[in-house]
């Protein structure tokens, strides 16, 4: 079973927004075992539209489209809809006394005549109601093709997918179980890891696909299975997972996108009843940042100093200004005295340092553009590595940050029993 999604709005194609609803359909037609043919993004146009549908029109199972469902004029896809289907527009009851309720009852002012016109719908569609939102989701199947228009608005169009469309697909439509395994990596980069595990993956079973997803200091490597047999799938998913674990070892931190490093990194200390702390120079707040997303961090997580300037480091940090000036500002010592620092100031048992040129100049020191030095102060010695990241500027800072964390985890998990 194949859908197709398209995104409606110029909104979207000049950059003023980002299309985020795609990725949430797609996930959730995923889910239930529907392919996605394609993701589209096109303007608010009559022709465009209707040349779109053309297109997809015996070449889908399912056409899913977001936007253009408001009540001002702009907003055309259900007209276009009747142009498509020869049908007319029709004042729904039901959708009438719900969109009266939200106007007259929660926002507590008289309906206007473009409120009311939200209750319009094609005749021959069937209505998916929306019961957090005004404008109503609408199905209609032309040949062999089912075409479903949702309103643009985020949480109006997964209540919609969530409630009324993934249950009614469930329902209506046989498919094919889709098992999809993600397995993270770290520290390890996309080349090497290919060639870490050539032979398990040429030997990986037909109906098993792998995909390589890198992005700074990790990669991730999404198994996807299908097929008619659940029980058969998630057994050989589970098997080859195993036997990729045995040959990566530590550089699997976890599975699954909610599996991340940082979260990993939380569940840890809070076993150990740890803590931790950052002082960052080049990565200015990065690691906090990361550490700090995960929901619960204040457990483990004590704070940060982003000594950007050197002046920070000497005030604050009390960073010796003889230290800087024999080593510099970009130096294994500075760095190991910063973890020490902020390890003490903030009594923890970590202690995580950053300090480096990220570029594009040189800054403070005559170290290296790329250069960065980490620091990791743990309650039994201090670790200093040296690094250079390359360029440009970001990926400088998000590689500093992501090592920094796997040197963390790599001193956590010696304590682990």
């Amino acid at each position: 079973m194949k859908a197709s999604i398209i995104t409606i709005g110029d909104e979207i194609l000049i950059g003023q927004i980002v299309d985020t609803n795609s990725g949430f359909i797609a996930k959730s037609l995923d889910r239930i075992g529907v392919e996605i043919h394609e993701m589209i993004s096109i303007s608010d146009n009559k022709q465009h539209i209707l040349s779109t549908f053309e297109k997809l029109q015996d070449k889908v199972d399912l056409v899913i489209i977001t936007g253009g469902l408001g009540p001002t004029k702009d907003d055309i896809t259900k007209k276009t809809f009747c142009d498509y289907f020869d049908d007319e527009l029709i004042q729904n009851d039901q959708v009438l006394k719900h969109v009266t309720q939200i106007i007259e009852g929660f926002y507590k002012r008289k309906i206007t005549q473009l409120n009311i016109d939200q209750a319009l719908v094609p005749s021959k569609c069937t209505v998916l109601h929306n019961q957090v939102g005004t404008a109503p989701g609408m199905w209609m199947k032309k040949g062999n093709t089912v075409f479903i228009s949702l309103p643009g608005v985020p949480f109006e169009m997964k209540y919609l997918v969530e409630n009324e469309i993934i249950p009614k697909i469930v329902i209506e439509y046989q498919r094919p179980y889709i098992i999809h395994k993600t397995v993270l990596t770290y520290g390890i980069g996309e080349s090497l890891l290919a060639e870490t595990i050539e032979n398990w993956e040429n030997n990986l079973p037909d109906f098993i696909k792998l995909a390589y997803l890198p992005s700074p200091g990790r990669v991730r490597l999404r198994l996807s299975a299908r097929g008619a047999n659940k029980d058969f799938l998630e057994k050989s998913i589970s098997e080859n997972v195993t036997s990729l674990s045995k040959i990566l070892g530590n550089s699997i931190v976890g599975f699954e996108d909610d599996e991340t490093l940082e979260k990993v990194i939380g569940r840890l200390l809070i076993q150990q009843n740890k803590t931790i702390s950052t002082a960052e120079s080049c990565t200015g707040g990065k690691v906090a940042q990361i550490l700090t997303s995960v929901a619960g961090a204040s457990n483990y997580f004590k704070g940060s100093v982003v000594s950007y300037a050197t002046e920070t480091k000497i005030s604050i940090l009390g960073i010796s200004e003889d230290l800087i000036e024999k080593y510099s500002v970009v130096s294994a010592e500075v760095a190991k005295q910063m973890a020490i620092n902020v390890q003490k100031l903030l009594k923890t048992d970590y202690a995580i340092a950053t300090t480096g040129n990220a570029g594009p100049s040189k800054g403070d020191s005559n170290a290296e553009v790329g250069t960065v030095f980490i620091a990791l102060a743990t309650p039994n010695e201090v670790i200093v590595e040296e690094f250079n990241f390359g360029q440009p500027r970001d990926k400088v800072i998000d590689r500093a940050a992501v090592k920094s964390l796997e040197m963390l985890r790599k001193e956590i998990l010696k304590n682990v029993q």
